[in-house]
């Protein structure tokens, strides 16, 4: 597939995993359309603006993802469309209006809207590892978690995980949407995004690692489990132009506790305080595996831990997150 002045569309321009995207699609001769909720907003937009290609092939559109029709103009005339809009937080007070609303209606709308579109060839929408293990089977080191496993929304409701919930309810309506209105869809479920940022502001991700390594004092008693924003980036766009993608793809790169995090920090940065104690009341990942065969099969070569928590310190210093 040729990529030049081919034109994509990417929802939720200013976020983390999409500024990246963005990022490389640019670099790869693409024309972008870019959703953004104001467009008047230096502070979400500035850097969206900055990347290399952006003037001549990076166009604004305003979006809102409650608003019916609202994504029409930016995915007329795509030949594919990112939907990477909605919102992360693990600590909500009204998780209908909060996650799940934006969530579910938004993905609807996306896709109602890129439904009008006969050039689509292919939508791909970020999920989440999140849609996956929450289902009541039990968990364990000799568990392999795979692209066959779904959350249950019974069991998120009852944990009140109410992230898991908003993006389990999201795909599951993705996929019946899809399918009734035989709209090619790929969704990506990344584990926790780590590495450099362009944005300015912090996502949550990445602020799980610099509240570790900035003055706590204990550290959970759990498993990270991570990928790389650039390798995130990249699956989107290899899933776009791989004739043979379909379905869901699982991208983690490591899956190790919080104590070897720490390891790493401290080789990489000798001189940083960090948290010497664990606690176990803070643990509520269980050890089990997740699988990257698929993963695999799009072509990803998995940036290393190592490196990623490397880049994102680096990053946080630079955006004066993190003085060291």
């Amino acid at each position: 597939m040729s990529r030049e002045g081919k034109l994509v569309c990417v929802t939720g321009g200013s976020g983390y995993i999409a500024s990246w995207l963005i990022k490389y699609l640019l670099q790869s001769s693409y024309i972008v359309n870019t959703t953004v909720r104001d467009l008047n907003d230096p502070k979400k937009n500035a850097h969206l603006l900055a990347l290399d290609g952006a003037n001549e092939r990076l166009h604004l559109f305003k979006a809102d993802l409650l608003e019916e029709g609202s994504f029409d103009a930016a995915v007329d005339g795509c030949l594919g469309v990112f939907h990477t809009a909605s919102p992360v937080s693990f600590s909500v007070t009204e998780p209908q209006t909060e996650l799940i609303d934006p969530a579910l209606k938004g993905t609807l709308n996306v896709l109602r809207s890129c439904a009008k579109v006969p050039s689509i060839k292919k939508v791909i929408i970020t999920s989440s590892f999140a849609t996956a293990p929450i289902n009541g089977k039990p968990l364990g080191p000799d568990v392999i978690v795979d692209e066959t496993w779904f959350s249950d929304p019974d069991v998120c409701r009852e944990q009140k995980r109410w992230y898991h919930l908003s993006k389990t309810l999201a795909e599951q309506a993705a996929w019946k949407f899809a399918k009734e209105n035989r709209i090619e869809l790929v969704t990506i479920h990344p584990v926790f995004v780590i590495g450099p940022l362009l944005q300015p502001t912090l996502n949550v991700s990445v602020e799980m690692i610099l509240n570790l390594i900035n003055g706590a004092q204990e550290y959970p008693d759990a498993y990270y489990k991570s990928v790389d924003v650039r390798d995130v980036a990249c699956a989107h766009i290899k899933a776009l132009e791989s004739s043979s993608a379909a379905g869901r793809y699982f991208l983690i790169e490591s899956d190790v506790h919080y104590s070897e995090i720490l390891k790493i920090v401290h080789q990489l940065y000798p001189t940083l305080q960090l948290p010497q104690k664990c606690d176990a009341g803070m643990g509520s990942l269980i050890m089990y595996k997740v699988s990257k065969d698929k993963a695999k099969t799009l072509g990803i070569d998995f940036i290393p831990l190592e490196v990623s928590l490397k880049d994102t310190i680096e990053s946080l210093k630079e955006k004066g997150y993190l003085s060291i």
